[in-house]
């Protein structure tokens, strides 16, 4: 008799402890942010609401930042692309607010590409292949720098590409609806609004068969390979696998991904890093790196951005492209071939490595 009234103690108790389910009127929103801007309303942290309740979200972005997306449980929201909704509380929910920075660098083979805040974009470096072409951009929202070629996010959601075509790789005239993109050696990735993918370009080693991705919310394209994260926290990835870069199938708790040539990183929900792949310049020893909020994969080097705006550094460094210990006041980086780039809450652009076509000269630049 005594067992039998421990186990319906127990049964109580586990029952008090689970919210919002059948015959349950109390729900738990949990809000976070990223870097770049915070939840005004209702707050940030975890809140009870009566089962149906319609909450109000205000996310508002710091000064250089922009509001990207609601992230996580979103299927809830009236509007994830808007800073002003409305969350229908039918379910424990947890989401996060995404900001990034109204201007943005990026780093390909041997060139830099700069976003301006008012759409326009900027390049140095190598452009055998007209990849530097970007003067007469405009409405630009987001860019990615490839081996040889450039893409840029447009606000409609549509997408401009220059440079090699020799793989089909910037064929993305006919795409609508990206949030994303992503560029590296010869194939070009797309994350659209509703959570699929799309890919243009090399397809050797299956780096584009990404037609089957959904719930997607950030991709990375490294040299033959594509990384997809999903909105559970869990990532896949297609194409090479020589290195082991593609096993990343027991990875959970992830928030952001990157992708170098032939290696992957994801960092975690506490701010740790974890990284598989070719580590024969140790490129992946991130295992120690903790309060990162981004993270960039180069030729043979990782990059780390930490949450007090310095940035740590591993792996190949023999023309400098990992001092970047006295870097201070960075919110976004980019790591290349060889080089690496820093972008600087005012807009300035700091560079280091190797700088043979003038990609890391960059001193001049203003982004704000």
């Amino acid at each position: 008799m005594r067992r039998v009234s421990v186990l319906l103690i127990v049964v109580a108790l586990i029952a008090a402890m689970v919210s919002c389910g059948e015959g349950i009127e109390s729900c738990i929103l949990t809000i976070s942010s990223t870097s770049g801007g915070s939840v005004n309303i209702p707050g940030q942290g975890a809140f009870s609401y009566d089962k149906g309740t319609v909450v109000k979200l205000v996310a508002e972005a710091d000064d250089g930042y922009r509001f990207v997306s609601w992230a996580g449980n979103i299927s809830a929201i009236a509007d994830v692309d808007a800073t002003e909704t409305n969350i229908n509380m039918n379910g424990n929910y947890e989401i996060t607010a995404e900001f990034e920075p109204k201007f943005i660098v990026s780093t390909g083979s041997d060139y830099t590409v700069g976003l301006k805040a008012d759409g326009t974009v900027v390049a140095v470096g190598e452009n055998c292949c007209g990849q530097c072409d970007v003067n007469d951009w405009i409405d630009i929202i987001q860019v990615a720098a490839g081996w040889y070629h450039t893409a840029g996010l447009k606000s409609d959601g549509t997408v401009v590409a220059v440079g090699d075509n020799s793989a089909g790789q910037f064929n993305v005239g006919d795409w609508m609806d990206i949030s994303q993109v992503s560029t590296e050696g010869y194939h070009t990735v797309g994350l659209m609004t509703d959570g699929t993918v799309l890919a243009a370009g090399d397809n050797s080693f299956g780096q584009c068969n990404v037609s089957d991705w959904m719930d997607i919310t950030k991709v990375a394209a490294g040299y033959l390979h594509t990384v997809g994260l999903r909105s559970n926290g869990t990532v896949v990835a297609v194409g090479n696998n020589e290195y082991g870069q593609c096993n990343v199938g027991a990875w959970t708790g992830i928030v952001q991904i990157a992708a170098g040539h032939d290696h992957t990183i994801g960092i975690k929900d506490n701010g740790s890093v974890v990284a598989v792949g070719h580590n024969s310049f140790g490129q992946c020893d991130v295992s120690d790196w903790l309060g990162i909020v981004q993270s960039s994969g180069g030729g043979y080097h990782t990059i780390g951005l930490k949450s007090d705006g310095s940035v740590v550094a591993v792996g190949y460094n023999s023309l400098g492209q990992c001092d970047v210990d006295d870097w201070t006041n960075i919110i976004q980086i980019a790591a290349g071939w060889y080089h690496t780039a820093g972008l600087k809450s005012d807009g300035t652009v700091v560079a280091v490595g190797r700088d043979d076509d003038g990609q890391c000269d960059l001193a001049g630049w203003d982004l704000n």
